[in-house]
Parts: C-alpha cells; sequence; structure tokens
C-alpha cells in the first residue's frame, strides 16, 4: 500500500499535485497552515495509490516528502 506525507507548512496551495495525481487521490483540504493557506490532503479509502511520485516531483515547495510503498 503506498500512500505520500505531506508537509502541511511548506504547503503553499499552489495545488500542482493536486492536479498531478492519475488517481486524483489529493485533494483541497479545509485545514490551513500558518501561512493561512488551504492544505492538501491524501484521501485514498481504497488504497488506490500507485506510489508513482509524480506529485512529490511537481511540488515546487518539497511538501511532499516521501512516497511509501507497501
Amino acid at each position: 500500500m503506498s500512500h505520500i506525507v505531506i508537509d502541511k507548512e511548506k504547503c503553499k496551495a499552489c495545488y500542482l499535485c493536486v492536479k498531478e495525481c492519475p488517481k486524483n487521490l489529493i485533494k483541497v483540504g479545509e485545514e490551513t497552515n500558518s501561512l493561512g493557506n488551504h492544505v492538501i490532503k491524501f484521501d485514498d479509502p481504497n488504497h488506490e495509490c500507485l506510489g508513482c511520485a509524480m506529485c512529490a516531483m511537481r511540488c515546487p515547495d518539497l511538501a511532499i516528502k516521501e512516497v511509501y510503498r507497501g
């Protein structure tokens, strides 16, 4: 099962990762960080994440730190 780890304080709400995810598992969340940005959330209830890391590669702020494959 793959999943990502999001550093919410680094997220600057560009949402490029949202557009990049081939399974549409990254959403704009309700939670805000200390900058006041609505941070992303990873929503994968059916364990569909491919572990492709396209979201992490696309993030200009390195807010998506890791992709676990297991």
